[in-house]
């Protein structure tokens, strides 16, 4: 667990996973949230799901990118033991 954490605040994935919640969370509140937004019909609970709605693509960005670069490292640590 802690190396998961190690790897999920390194700059790169953070940056990444910023980038992804920005775009892919704007689109889903316009989506979802546009008819509310427009009318001005704002409540609190509309926007704790909006900032939910960030969140979500935040974490799978968070969660893939740490998954691959731990399989990235089993894969070469796999392809340098084969190799000796």
């Amino acid at each position: 667990m802690a190396d998961w954490l190690r790897l999920a605040c390194r700059g790169s994935i953070v940056r990444r996973a910023l980038r992804y919640a920005v775009g892919v969370g704007t689109l889903l509140i316009v989506i979802n949230h546009s008819d509310a937004i427009l009318h001005r019909d704002i409540s609190r609970a509309r926007v704790l799901r909006m900032m939910l709605t960030v969140a979500v693509p935040y974490m799978v960005s968070t969660a893939s990118s740490v998954g691959a670069l731990r399989e990235r490292r089993t894969t070469d640590d796999t392809s340098k033991g084969a190799a000796q």
